[in-house]
C-alpha cells in the first residue's frame, strides 16, 4: 500500500527488460569474442610468414589438404627453440659475435639491429629491468595526476646534471588506451607516490581510459602522504 508522499515503483517494462538482458550478453561475450578474434588474427598473420618459408615436405597440408591455422606457430616455436640452444653453444655464441661485427659496419642497419636488441633484451632476457611498482604523480603541472611505472633511477650524467640534491627516479608515463607508447620522465624521489596496485591492475585503469578500477582490498586505510 502506497501513501501519497510515496509513489507506486513501476515494473520495467518488457523493452526495458529486454535492453538489460542485451547489455548484459554483450558485456559478457565481448571480451571472449575479441580474446578469440585476437588469438585467431596472431596466428593466422604467424601462419602466412612462416608457412611460406617451410619445405613443402614438411607441411601437413600438402598431405592432408587442409589449411590448419596455427601449424606456423608450431614451427615457429620448434625453430625459435632450436636458435635459442644453438645460441647458448659455443660455435653459436661465436656466430652471433660475427654476425654482429658484421652489422656494426653499416651505418643505418646497426643503429636499427642495436634498438631493437636493447628492446628485446630489456623485455624477455633481463628481468631485473622491468617496471618495479606503479606510482602516482604529477602530470603535465601540479594538481593533474597521472598514472606512471617506476623503472629504475636515474643514472649517469642525467643524474649528475639535474639541479636536484636528493635521489631521481625513472618513471614512464603512459598513454590511453595504448599503453606501450608514453614519456619518460624523471622525478625527485619525494615527488612520486608510489601505490599498492600491481602493475597490471594499472595498466588496466589505463588502457580503460580509467573505467576499470582494481579492488581496494581496505577501503578504510589512510592514503599515504605525498
Amino acid at each position: 500500500m502506497t501513501t501519497p508522499f510515496q509513489p507506486e515503483r513501476r515494473k520495467p517494462g518488457m523493452f526495458a527488460r529486454l535492453r538489460a538482458s542485451f547489455l548484459t550478453g554483450i558485456v559478457v561475450i565481448a571480451p571472449v569474442s575479441l580474446t578469440i578474434w585476437l588469438i585467431w588474427s596472431i596466428m593466422g598473420w604467424i601462419d602466412g610468414f612462416v608457412l611460406p618459408l617451410v619445405p613443402d615436405r614438411f607441411n601437413p597440408e600438402q598431405y592432408i589438404g587442409i589449411n590448419l591455422r596455427g601449424i606456423g606457430v608450431i614451427f615457429f616455436l620448434f625453430f625459435t627453440i632450436f636458435i635459442g640452444w644453438v645460441a647458448k653453444g659455443l660455435i653459436g655464441r661465436s656466430l652471433i659475435r660475427f654476425a654482429e661485427s658484421l652489422v656494426q659496419r653499416m651505418p643505418v642497419v646497426r643503429s636499427i639491429y642495436s634498438g631493437v636488441k636493447q628492446i628485446a633484451e630489456t623485455i624477455f632476457a633481463q628481468s631485473d629491468r622491468s617496471f618495479e611498482k606503479a606510482c602516482l604523480i604529477q602530470y603535465p603541472r601540479k594538481g593533474i595526476w597521472a598514472i606512471g611505472f617506476i623503472s629504475t633511477d636515474a643514472r649517469g650524467e642525467v643524474a649528475r646534471r639535474a639541479e636536484t640534491m636528493g635521489r631521481l627516479v625513472s618513471v614512464f608515463v603512459p598513454t590511453t588506451p595504448n599503453p606501450t607508447s608514453g614519456f619518460l620522465l624523471f622525478f625527485p624521489e619525494e615527488d612520486v607516490i608510489e601505490l599498492d596496485m600491481s602493475i597490471e591492475d594499472a595498466a588496466k585503469l589505463v588502457i580503460s581510459a580509467g573505467l576499470v578500477y582494481p579492488n581496494d582490498k581496505d577501503p578504510t586505510r589512510p592514503v599515504k602522504a605525498a
